[in-house]
This record gives structure tokens, C-alpha cells and sequence, in this order.
């Protein structure tokens, strides 16, 4: 099972949107997140729009593509898009760049 921490950054004027959006993510999304293969997924959001993304899957980039193949992903993230700074073009989910794991207590 492949270990995934990622970080974007929200915008700081909109982060109450965001955390509202995702106290209410869509049960389609939900469910899709599931299916493809993100388990255990989690976003931490700090107060300055840090965004630090943690999921569990057994091949990140066969779940990544297989989410993206899915018409409720795009539409998710055509509307998370514009919350987010620095994305040069790129969808939320392309953005996402994960980061190297350098130590793991298990």
C-alpha cells in the first residue's frame, strides 16, 4: 500500500468556501474517490490556505487515473479551481505533486 502526502494552497480569501465545500463533498465524489482506489484519504487545511493532502492506495497512479476518467471528477474539479492559488492552468488534482517520504514509524 503506497503512502501519498501531497500540499496545495488554498486561497486565503477563499478558505471559508472551501472548508464548507468539503464539509459537504458530493456523495458521487465520495463514492468515486472510493472506487478507484483512495483509501484513507484526508485533507488538513492550515489557516493561511496550506493544504496538506494524505491518502493510502495500492498504485497512486492507476487511482489518479482512474479518477480522472470519471465524468463527477471533473466537474469537482472545474469547480475547486478557482480556490486554488498557483496552479498554472493545471486542475487541482494535476497539481498535486506527491511529496518524498524520508521516515515512517509503523
Amino acid at each position: 500500500m503506497q503512502r501519498v502526502c501531497f500540499l496545495l494552497k488554498v486561497r486565503q480569501d477563499r478558505i471559508a468556501e472551501y472548508r464548507e465545500r468539503h464539509a459537504a463533498v458530493w456523495p458521487e465524489m465520495r463514492e468515486a474517490l472510493s472506487t478507484t482506489g483512495w483509501h484513507n484519504y484526508s485533507l488538513f487545511l492550515r489557516d493561511d490556505g496550506l493544504l496538506v493532502g494524505y491518502l493510502e492506495t495500492p498504485d497512486f497512479e492507476a487511482a489518479r487515473s482512474a479518477m480522472e476518467a470519471t465524468d463527477v471528477n471533473t466537474r469537482w474539479q472545474a469547480e475547486m479551481a478557482p480556490l486554488f492559488e498557483t496552479l498554472d492552468g493545471a486542475r487541482p488534482d494535476e497539481a498535486m505533486k506527491p511529496l518524498t517520504e524520508v521516515f515512517h514509524l509503523a
